[in-house]
C-alpha cells in the first residue's frame, strides 16, 4: 500500500505537474503585449515624442526576442537559476523604469530608459527557455502539443493580465509598470523549483492522449470565455463586483488543468513493465535504430577504405586462440577510430543533438529560420501597425481588433501544434507541412484585404493572428526534432530573433515607406486643392508625426507584398519539407502501425 507521503512526492516530480506549473508561469510571463498599456503614462511623464517611444518599443521588442544568453545559461545551469536570472532582470529593468516615470528616481536619458527595458523585458526569455526546454524534455513524444500550449499561453496573458489588473483597480497607470515589474517575478519564484525536466518514459500512460485533449479543451473554454468578456465590457457598463466575478472565474479555468496529474497519480494503478515499454515513444526508437544502422554501415565503408594490411593482417587458422583475440582486438580499435573520425568530420546528423554553431551549419536551420523571418515577420508587421490600418479606415474599435489578434494568436499556437502533430503521428509527413500550409492561409488573408472587401479588418486580424500564432508551435516543436534536445534552449533562442529581424525590414522599412510616401501625396493634392489653408497645413509641415494617409490604399500595396512574402515563406517551408521528408518516415514511421 502507497503511503500519502509517497504519492505527494510522486505527484511533485510527476511531468503532467512540470507541464502544468510551465503554463501557469507563461500566463503571466508574456508582458510584451502590455506595453501599449504603459506607453502612455511613460510618454506623458517623460515629456518624449512618438519617434522617443518608437524607440523605446523597439528595445522592447529586441529584449522579448534575444535570448541566447538565457540559452547559453540553461545549457551549464539548473532551471531554477536560469528562472532566478530572469526574475532579476524582470524585477530591475521594470523596477527602475517605474521609480523613473513616479519622479522617485532622477530622470534618465532616452538611451539609458532603452537599454533599462531591454533589461526588464529581457527576463521574459528565461521564463520562456525554463518552460519550454524542461516540458520538451519532459514529453520528448509530444512536442508539438506541449510548444503550441506553452506559447499560446504566453500570447494570451496580455488579456488575462487586463481582467486581474480591472479587478485589482489600481490607481494609475504607473502602478502598472510595477506590476509588470513583480507580478511575473513572484509567480515564477513561486514554481522555479517545479519547473524542470523529469523522467518521462516511466511517466508515459496510455491516458495521456485524453491529458492532453482535456487541456485543449479548457484552452478553447478560456478564448471563449476571454472573448465573451470583452464584448460585454465593451457593451455594457459593468460594476467592480461583476468584474472582480469574472476575473475569480478566469483565474479558476486557468487552475483547472491540475486535475490531470490529480488524476494520474492519486486514482491511477501502477502500471506493470510490460505496459511501460509498451509506451516508449516509437520515435525514440526510430531515433535509436537509425543511429545504430547508420554508423555500423559508414564505419564499415570507412574501415573498408582506410584499413591498413600490415597492421590488419589476416590470420591462418593454425595460430590459435590467442591472436585471434588479439586480431578482434585491433579490429574493433580500428572501427572505433573510424566512427570517432567521422562523427568529427560530418558532425551530427537529423535528430542528434546539435550545437548552435553545428546547427548554422546546415542549410535546414537557415531554411527554416529565413521562412520564420517572411511569415512571422509578415505577422508581427501588421500587429504593429494596426492602429494605423484603423486609423486609416476610419474604424475606431482599434482595441476590440487587438483583442481578436491577442485571442487568434492564443488558438493558432494551440492548433498549429495539435494539427502540426495530427500530421506527423497519423501520416508521418514532416512538421513543416503545417507551416506551409499556415502560410498560404496568411497570404490568402492578406490579399483579402488588398481587394478591399467587408470585414477586411476582421479577416486580416483573425488570420493573421492565428498564422503569427501558429508559426512559433510549429517551427519550434521542427526544431527540437531536428537538432535535438540537448541544446534547445540556445536554439529556440536563436530562432525567435527571426522575430525582430522580420518586423525591422518588413514593418520599419517596406510598410512605413509605403505609408508616408501615399501620406505626402495626399498632402500634396490636398494643398492644392485647398491651397496653403489651415486644413491642408498639418499636412505638408515635413513632420512626419503629422502626416496621416487615409483609405484603403494606405496598406493595400504593403499587404500586397506581405501576402506574396508568404507565399515565399511557404515555399521555403516546402523546400524543408522535401529535405526533411525521408528523416520523418523513419522517426514517426512506426507510431503509424
Amino acid at each position: 500500500m502507497v503511503s500519502v507521503h509517497e504519492k505527494l512526492k510522486a505527484f511533485v516530480g510527476h511531468r503532467w505537474v512540470v507541464f502544468v506549473c510551465a503554463m501557469w508561469d507563461m500566463s503571466f510571463a508574456g508582458t510584451s503585449y502590455m506595453f501599449g498599456s504603459i506607453s502612455p503614462v511613460i510618454k506623458s511623464s517623460m515629456g518624449f515624442n512618438q519617434k522617443q517611444v518608437a524607440f523605446l518599443s523597439v528595445a522592447k521588442d529586441l529584449g522579448d526576442n534575444v535570448g541566447l544568453l538565457a540559452g547559453k545559461i540553461s545549457q551549464v545551469s539548473p532551471i531554477w537559476g536560469l528562472i532566478l536570472v530572469g526574475v532579476f532582470q524582470n524585477v530591475v529593468g521594470y523596477g527602475l523604469v517605474w521609480l523613473v516615470v513616479t519622479h522617485q528616481f532622477p530622470a534618465l536619458p532616452l538611451w539609458l530608459l532603452c537599454i533599462l527595458i531591454f533589461v526588464g523585458q529581457n527576463g521574459s526569455t528565461y521564463y520562456n527557455t525554463a518552460a519550454l526546454v524542461s516540458c520538451v524534455q519532459s514529453f520528448p513524444e509530444s512536442r508539438g502539443p506541449v510548444v503550441g500550449i506553452l506559447k499560446g499561453f504566453v500570447g494570451l496573458s496580455g488579456a488575462i493580465w487586463t481582467q486581474i489588473i480591472a479587478m485589482i483597480k489600481l490607481p494609475d497607470q504607473a502602478s502598472l509598470i510595477f506590476i509588470i515589474a513583480v507580478g511575473p517575478a513572484m509567480v515564477s519564484c513561486t514554481l522555479m523549483f517545479i519547473i524542470r525536466p523529469v523522467e518521462s518514459y516511466g511517466q508515459s500512460r496510455a491516458s495521456d492522449g485524453s491529458g492532453f485533449m482535456f487541456v485543449y479543451s479548457i484552452c478553447l473554454l478560456l478564448a471563449a470565455y476571454l472573448m465573451g468578456v470583452l464584448l460585454l465590457e465593451n457593451m455594457l457598463d459593468l460594476d467592480q463586483s461583476t468584474i472582480t466575478l469574472f476575473a475569480v472565474i478566469l483565474i479558476i479555468l486557468i487552475l483547472l488543468p491540475i486535475i490531470v496529474p490529480i488524476l494520474l497519480v492519486f486514482f491511477s494503478g501502477p502500471q506493470s513493465p510490460d505496459q511501460e515499454a509498451l509506451l516508449e515513444p516509437p520515435m525514440v526508437v526510430a531515433t535509436k535504430s537509425k543511429h545504430v544502422v547508420g554508423e555500423t554501415s559508414t564505419s564499415a565503408k570507412h574501415v573498408e577504405n582506410e584499413k591498413n594490411p600490415s597492421k590488419l593482417e589476416v590470420l591462418p587458422l593454425s595460430e590459435g586462440p590467442r591472436d585471434v583475440f588479439q586480431f578482434q582486438a585491433r579490429l574493433w580499435q580500428a572501427v572505433t577510430k573510424a566512427v570517432k573520425k567521422i562523427k568529427r568530420k560530418n558532425g551530427p546528423h537529423r535528430g542528434e543533438d546539435f550545437t548552435l554553431s553545428q546547427a548554422m551549419a546546415k542549410a535546414d536551420f537557415w531554411i527554416m529560420f529565413f521562412s520564420l523571418v517572411m511569415g512571422a515577420g509578415s505577422g508581427l508587421t501588421v500587429i504593429n501597425n494596426m492602429g494605423q490600418i484603423c486609423q486609416s479606415l476610419g474604424d475606431n474599435n482599434v482595441n476590440v481588433y487587438v483583442s481578436v489578434i491577442s485571442i487568434s494568436n492564443f488558438l493558432g499556437r494551440i492548433g498549429g501544434g495539435y494539427f502540426s502533430e495530427v500530421i506527423v503521428r497519423n501520416f508521418g509527413y514532416p512538421r513543416l507541412v503545417a507551416l506551409a500550409v499556415i502560410q498560404a492561409m496568411m497570404s490568402l488573408g492578406l490579399s483579402y484585404y488588398v481587394l478591399g472587401l467587408d470585414g477586411q479588418v476582421y479577416v486580416v486580424a483573425i488570420s493573421i493572428g492565428f498564422g503569427y500564432g501558429a508559426h512559433w508551435s510549429i517551427a519550434l516543436a521542427a526544431a527540437s526534432e531536428l537538432f535535438g534536445l540537448k541544446n534547445f534552449g540556445t536554439l529556440y533562442n536563436f530562432l525567435t530573433m527571426a522575430n525582430p529581424a522580420g518586423s525591422l525590414f518588413l514593418s520599419g522599412f517596406v510598410a512605413s515607406t509605403i505609408y508616408d510616401y501615399y501620406a505626402e501625396q495626399q498632402a500634396k493634392h490636398r494643398l492644392q486643392t485647398y491651397g496653403a489653408s489651415n486644413l491642408a497645413m498639418p499636412y505638408v509641415t515635413g513632420n512626419n508625426d503629422l502626416l496621416l494617409c487615409k483609405g484603403n490604399v494606405c496598406f493595400s500595396f504593403t499587404f500586397g507584398i506581405l501576402a506574396l512574402v508568404c507565399l515565399f515563406a511557404a515555399s521555403l517551408s516546402l523546400v524543408t519539407v522535401h529535405r526533411t521528408k525521408r528523416f520523418y518516415a523513419q522517426l514517426y514511421g512506426d507510431s503509424r502501425t
